[in-house]
């Protein structure tokens, strides 16, 4: 099974992988908790949608 978008393309936008998933984590709750989804990606998992609107630059990481 082929993830997208990949870690390792992930890690080029965030210094580690601990932070990706601070990141990923706490975008994911806000998506969950009803905040609207900043990117086209049509998924309904949350933390989908989360790692793609970190791999198109619109969420600021501040960990």
């Amino acid at each position: 099974m082929m993830v997208k978008p990949a870690v390792t393309e992930l890690l080029k936008i965030v210094n580690n992988r601990y932070e990706l998933v601070i990141a990923t984590a706490k975008r994911a709750r806000q998506i969950a908790a009803g905040s609207e989804p900043l990117t086209d990606v049509q998924e309904k998992s949350p933390v989908t949608l989360a790692v793609n609107e970190i791999a198109e630059g619109k969420v600021k990481i501040l960990c």
